[in-house]
């Protein structure tokens, strides 16, 4: 590694500790450098805005397709698996908002829950302070350095104020508490580590809207979450269209091979190599008698068949 790129990552990590010593999130000029491949709409504090449509879409797609264009692409550390659920049937997908905890030492935690609530107009414990800034279609992604015991980042009353902000659920490398009334909450759900019946202790938020591991996965505000049985994706939000608008071809271009291979109008061989333009024409035709798969261009299907990131 050269003087000029060891000086450059020296200073971003002492400007991340530096922030992250208070609780704080990361400066704005910061983010927008981490995620200056995303162009669209920004929250104030510079977290990429994913719109709500793609949103919606992206809870109608498959986490094994999106995560094989990922892998295409060359974002290989975006997926972890091996999560407790509270419901195996209810997916959280949205933009993540982040939070690091760290264990606890006396002096640090003092000067964080001081400053927080003198100058911050903080209230509550630490682990309350991520929930402040949630809205509606976020997912709460937090880093407890998968902690059991004592490491319960929410339980009933904190899972309900997450879900009237956002609609949506969480993502925890660490566990909660309340699994009985947790699961009273409609439409909630919870990608933990594990549940446990004790109090949160010896935990202290270190950064909020930070980049932050979930396991084998490197995750930045912002980023499109998909959480379902399989495991979670963090999708980066510059490659969220791409990833839903690929994904969404597959669906139409698998449903659409499985009816003419076994029709006997084509083999497998000829649906899953570059389609012909009698194909390309066929499938048009069929897809515009499928407006619930949506509609598309014979350009926007000629780009698709020639990225072949699926």
């Amino acid at each position: 590694m050269n003087f000029r790129l060891a000086s450059a990552l020296s200073l971003l990590i002492a400007c991340f500790l530096s922030n992250a010593l208070f609780g704080q999130t990361l400066p704005k000029e910061e983010l927008l450098f981490l995620t200056s491949e995303w162009k669209g709409e920004r929250f104030p504090d510079g977290r990429p805005k994913i719109s709500d449509a793609l949103v919606e879409r992206a809870k109608h797609i498959g986490i094994d397709d999106a995560w094989t264009v990922l892998k295409n692409e060359g974002y290989v550390n975006q997926f972890e698996g091996s999560w407790k659920l509270i419901h195996n049937d209810v997916p959280v997908v949205g933009r993540a908002v982040t939070a690091m905890f760290m264990p606890s030492r006396p002096d640090v935690e003092k000067n964080i829950k001081e400053r927080g609530i003198s100058k911050q107009g903080r209230k509550g414990n630490t682990n309350a302070w991520p929930i402040e800034t949630l809205t509606k279609g976020d997912v709460y992604v937090a880093d407890a350095f998968g902690k059991i015991g004592g490491g319960t980042l929410m339980g009933a009353t904190l899972g309900n104020a997450i879900f009237s902000k956002t609609g949506n659920g969480v993502v925890f490398h660490g566990a909660a508490r309340d699994l009985q009334e947790l699961e009273n909450i409609k439409g909630f759900n919870a990608f933990v580590r594990d549940f446990h019946p004790s109090f949160l202790e010896e935990m202290v938020l270190m950064g909020l809207n930070t980049p932050i591991r979930i396991g084998s996965a490197m995750v930045l505000p912002g980023d499109l979450v998909i959480a379902q049985r399989e495991g979670v994706l963090f999708v980066p939000a510059h490659m969220a269209e791409q990833v839903i608008s690929t994904c969404e071809f597959v669906v139409r271009k698998d449903q659409f091979g499985f009816e003419v291979v076994k029709s006997g109008r084509y083999t497998t061989g000829q649906i899953d190599s570059q389609w012909t333009d009698e194909i390309k024409t066929e499938f048009l035709a069929w897809l515009s008698k499928h407006p619930e798969l949506g509609t598309m261009s014979r350009a926007e299907l000629d780009k698709m068949m020639s990225k072949r990131t699926w």
